[in-house]
């Protein structure tokens, strides 16, 4: 039982945020994002500011099993609520704590930003394209990614608890938690002395390996060959069913090795973009699992909403909500066996 404590002065980020369903209007209930990420949640409004709020807050901590936060790093302290009061309050109390660089350390209060913490972590270093400059993730991962550990964090907190009685404080930092999936390019640089270079969408030994324009203006596949024997079944399949304007390719020169294949990599993608931009991307995509080769349509968000299999095994979820009735939603990314599965509400107003 998740209850979200909020301000009624300081609303929720994602309350504030202009992203909404066109068919209704714009209010603190109306957020997409709001609504996507707070499913199955309650939530009360208590000001934090006031002693009448705090002992509020301190009433629910009473019976709780978990407190998350991440106000600044001193915030919670300065209202007298940090680990020390909580554990005196409850000491089965397990605290996580997420912010930008921790609850220690020399950068502990500087503002914590999602895509700042992934140029930090190094990943931003090595994603690009050949050539070009370091690029931003495409989305905020160091914000889910923390969440994810903290919450990692916390069931483990839980099950010592079990044992020992008492709770625990985790201190989960963006930085870190980000950095820790850098662990390729770390490990590319100890052992050749020498930083990952920026490859876009190829691989550092595996060609063809990238996404190419389908026959549909904004559609795109993805194609790996990870093997000798992968890359001659897609040979002759694309030589099968290549057309009179394309030529061969088997037995050209270029495309014979491994290393070859690499050296040549942008004559052999331009070939296989000719080849694929004939093409439907589910149509290339079931022939190639059909011959074993990975590959997979590029899907947009409302593709993923639409698609008959996530849709089959119940990850969108339709739960109507009291402003902005039935709309889809990501759901929960597991499946239970022994219990009910699905969201059980949607977001709180």
């Amino acid at each position: 039982d998740v209850i979200r404590v909020e301000s009624s002065v300081r609303p929720d980020l994602y309350r504030r945020m202009a992203i909404s369903p066109d068919d209704v209007p714009t209010t603190l209930n109306t957020c997409g994002m709001f609504n996507q990420w707070h499913q199955g949640k309650r939530s009360v409004a208590i000001s934090l500011r006031t002693p009448e709020g705090r002992e509020l807050l301190r009433e629910l901590i009473q019976s709780a099993d978990v407190v998350v936060q991440n106000f600044g790093t001193g915030v919670l302290e300065r209202m007298g609520l940090g680990y020390e009061a909580l554990k005196s309050i409850n000491p089965r109390i397990v605290l996580a704590s997420v912010s930008g660089y921790g609850q220690t350390g020399p950068l502990r209060h500087y503002m914590g930003y999602g895509p700042s913490a992934a140029a930090l972590s190094g990943l931003c270093s090595v994603t690009g394209y050949p050539g070009g400059a370091p690029d931003e993730l495409g989305l905020s991962m160091p914000d889910p990614t923390s969440g994810l550990t903290a919450a990692l964090g916390v069931v483990e907190a839980l099950v010592r608890r079990d044992v020992t009685g008492t709770g625990d404080h985790i201190d989960v930092s963006l930085w870190e938690a980000t950095a820790v999936h850098g662990l390729e390019a770390w490990l590319a640089y100890v052992m050749t002395g020498t930083p990952p270079e920026r490859i876009g969408n190829r691989h550092p030994t595996f060609a063809p390996h990238g996404c190419y324009r389908c026959l549909t203006a904004d559609d795109w596949v993805t194609i790996a060959c990870r093997s000798e024997d992968e890359w001659q079944r897609l040979v002759a399949h694309v030589d099968e069913t290549r057309g009179e304007t394309l030529p061969p390719l088997s037995g050209d020169p270029r495309f014979a090795a491994a290393a070859d294949r690499k050296q040549h990599e942008d004559a052999l993608d331009a070939h296989l973009a000719a080849w694929t931009s004939q093409r439907g991307r589910w149509v290339i995509t079931r022939d190639l699992q059909a011959l074993g080769i990975p590959a997979f349509p590029s899907l947009s968000t409302r593709d993923v909403v639409d698609d008959a299999h996530l849709n089959a095994r119940g990850f969108i979820e339709r739960l109507t909500h009291p402003e902005v009735g039935a709309r889809p939603h990501a759901g929960i990314p597991w499946r239970f066996s022994a219990r009910a599965n699905g969201v059980r509400s949607p977001a709180p107003c």
